[in-house]
């Protein structure tokens, strides 16, 4: 198998690689990349790190602009910033060309007449321009712009707001915004313990339910707003929690990526930490996607793909803003399960059987209870209730000491790695009581123990002092928030228990396809079936045994040597879809055939105008299962690479899986696993299953291929491949290829 035919891309930071020699280092963010630490294509292979200490925690800060006239909005901006600065212990300097002090705190009335070293500077000015280009000589290390009218206006605000990036890249410094906010100058509680949230938003609105995870006992560390990225953006901002002690989980909403490479290398670093990254990403739809562009100004690439890249480097994604701060909270604060099991425990036996209907058909594993649980249970439990899983305990044991021993004997079951109690309303005083058992059951195990309380109210002492109350209990207000949480932080500890990152495994150095399949491209144009299987031969792809001929009397030699039976098709770049216009002949069996055939192919396409090169003369091959693997550029990712059910009703079907390079064989297997139709490649009706190895080894060697060409190949689709019985392999009977 291909084990090593991994890649990377990216949108941004791009460094061609020509000829198959060693790939040059590349700058990021200022920082040079080794060749040892580039893919084959000259990209790195790891997130930049930006030291964001100083931006957050600043010893000193100037605020540009600074005013304490009521009633002005700068003037609100820079009492927020000096309580802020207080609550970090740094000295602010206000600057103000006309104002001898503000808010008692002595001016100074330039950048230029700084004269002590600035962390961070902020920038209450309309045009952030020519202050960038003053702090560059006074080697401030970052700079907020909040001022808008940029990329999310349009064409004229994206020239500005190019330019502002251009004018950070030569002064050193870092920026935050522009079209950004004060969400990152908020007051963090820090009488909170345990791990953290930290929070990244291009909308600072959206960031406000997460935010106020405070109010019920949720330790939020960081609030990154990023505005328009023309600097510094939310792949910066994730790379840097990854490596945060204090930080448990990062919660995103995302807007539009600014670069999908940047993001997929600090999502990789962040799985390499074990760090949980929740996103909400919006987009999903046509109108969302376009709402998104006009705010922010951004690529939001194709929805499916976006999918794709986040589930190959474990980022969680979510719809709501509720699932965002639910599900990022648990994850943050949960223990490492010590087993996939769930138990659904309930007063009523309604409410459990929902529950676990809802949690079932989510794919979380409900084990039956072994009978020696269950008899134990029933000791506390009349014998007429079912306590195999959901456990229905009935009601009235929860009111006694019963309680307890109920949900102890159910935590100590070795299956069992999470209790799920749902409380569908208060029913005081079984209610209050099955809350505390709650509570102090999971502060006596590392097993996780969540409660949903169904009340719309929220307002009742079990749910606002005793269930929030506690740090070690998970608690939801409905049933889809705590199944899609518990899922999410179940497939989390599962995914980077056995992560290894794919830029590991990424080639440094092009293969000897590379130079091969260079003389084959053509610069804008498509290629002919003929010449886009020549790139797939190129690349060790098994096609038919085939001849280009240009005469009747060819065809009937090239059969002979092809062997009959034989199958005939015009070849030329115009053509994409054959079968339709009748320029496919299938089981000719004589010389007669083949020079009848080869009359009315040339025929046809006289008559509707094509331009042949020729007339493929190609091997029949055996029935197997008619599958397509493709590459697609994505403006946003790059090459991504499709697999699905194949043949001529491949978009009537729409089977199929798509993913980001870098993946490597796992990941292949993966993509077959999501195909409705998967059962066809086992075999069914009698037919022998299919040689999936083979089918692999295909998806395997596009992605190589799409990699190395990645600058040349702007699409390539084997449709049909034929993957034949296992052990026979896997041969691409046709091919069309469209370079860029």
């Amino acid at each position: 198998m291909l084990g090593s035919t991994h890649g990377t891309f990216t949108t941004d930071l791009r460094a061609r690689v020509v000829a198959c020699g060693e790939a040059p280092p590349v700058v990021v963010h200022g920082v040079t990349a080794a060749p040892g630490d580039v893919d084959v294509s000259g990209r790195p292979l790891h997130a930049p790190v930006p030291d964001l200490d100083r931006f957050f925690r600043p010893e000193s800060v100037a605020v540009i602009g600074a005013s304490d006239t009521e009633g002005r909005p700068n003037t609100g901006i820079t009492r927020q910033l000096l309580a802020w600065a207080e609550r970090v212990g740094a000295r602010l300097v206000p600057v103000h060309p006309t104002r001898a002090s503000v808010f008692g705190i002595d001016c100074v009335p330039s950048v230029g007449a700084l004269t002590e070293p600035v962390d961070l500077a902020v920038l209450l000015v309309a045009d952030p321009l020519p202050v960038i280009e003053e702090l560059a000589e006074t080697k401030v290390r970052f700079a907020v712009a909040f001022a808008s009218g940029f990329a999310e206006t349009g064409e004229t605000g994206a020239a500005a707001q190019e330019r502002l990036a251009a004018a950070v890249r030569r002064s050193g410094l870092r920026l935050l915004g522009p079209n950004t906010n004060l969400n990152a100058f908020e007051h963090f509680r820090d009488d909170l313990e345990g791990p953290a949230v930290a929070l990244i938003t291009q909308s600072g609105h959206q960031g406000r339910p997460v935010f106020t995870l405070q109010e019920l006992g949720v330790r939020l560390s960081h609030w990154a707003p990023t505005g328009n990225e023309a600097d510094l953006e939310t792949a910066d901002f994730l790379s840097y929690f990854a490596g945060r002690p204090e930080v448990g989980a990062i919660a995103c909403y995302v807007e539009g990526l600014k670069d999908g490479r940047s993001f997929l290398l600090a999502a990789d670093r962040a799985a390499r930490h074990g760090v949980p990254v929740v996103a909400v990403k919006v987009g999903r739809t046509e109108t969302g996607a376009r709402t998104a562009a006009s705010h922010t100004g951004k690529l939001t690439g194709a929805d499916r793909v976006v999918d794709a890249a986040m589930r190959q480097y474990g980022v969680i994604r979510v719809d709501g803003l509720d699932q965002l701060q639910d599900t990022s909270a648990l994850l943050a604060r949960a223990r490492r399960p010590q087993a996939d099991g769930v138990v659904v425990y309930s007063i009523s036996g309604g409410t459990g059987a929902h529950f676990a209907d809802l949690a079932t058909a989510a794919g979380l594993e409900l084990p039956a209870l072994h009978q020696a649980k269950q008899d134990e249970l029933h000791q506390w439990i009349p014998e007429y209730l079912n306590v195999a899983n959901p456990v229905d305990n009935g009601g009235h044991p929860v009111g006694d000491w019963r309680g307890r021993k109920i949900i102890d004997a159910i935590l100590a079951d070795p299956s069992v790695g999470v209790l799920i109690c749902p409380i569908t309303g208060p029913f005081p005083p079984m209610s209050d009581k099955l809350a505390q058992d709650l509570v102090d059951a999971a502060e006596a195990t590392d097993k996780l123990v969540c409660v949903v309380w169904g009340s719309p109210v929220g307002t009742e002492a079990a749910y606002r002092e005793t269930l929030l109350g506690s740090s070690r209990v998970a608690t939801f207000r409905t049933f889809s928030n705590c199944i899609g949480a518990v899922k999410a932080y179940l497939d989390h500890h599962r995914f980077t228990a056995s992560y290894r990152s794919p830029f590991d495994e990424a080639p440094r150095t092009p293969s000897p396809s590379l130079r091969k399949a260079q003389a084959l491209v053509r610069p804008g144009r498509r290629l002919s079936e003929h010449a886009a299987k020549q790139l797939l031969r190129a690349y060790g792809i098994r096609v038919p045994r085939e001849q280009l001929v240009t005469s009747a009397a060819a065809a009937v030699r090239a059969a002979g040597l092809v062997g009959y039976p034989v199958v005939m098709k015009a070849s030329g770049a115009q053509l994409a879809h054959k079968t339709e216009l009748g320029l496919v002949k299938v089981g000719l069996t004589s010389a007669s055939q083949v020079r009848d055939a080869y009359r009315e192919l040339t025929d046809i396409a006289r008559f509707e105008g094509i331009d042949l090169d020729g007339v493929l003369v190609c091997q029949m091959v055996g029935r197997g299962v008619e599958m397509v693997v493709g590459v697609t550029h994505d403006e946003l990712f790059g090459p991504t690479v499709t697999v699905g059910l194949g043949g001529v009703l491949v978009e009537v079907l729409n089977d199929t899986a798509v993913r980001v390079p870098p993946f490597g064989e796992h990941e292949a297997r993966s993509m077959l696993g999501e195909l409705r139709g998967r059962a066809l490649l086992d075999g069914v009706r009698g037919a022998p299953p299919a040689d999936v190895d083979a089918l692999v080894e295909v998806v395997l060697r596009v992605q190589r291929m799409a990699l190395e060409l990645d600058g040349d190949l702007a699409e390539l689709d084997i449709n049909p491949l034929m993957v034949l019985p296992r052990g026979q392999g896997a041969v691409a009977l046709d091919a069309l290829a469209v370079c860029r």
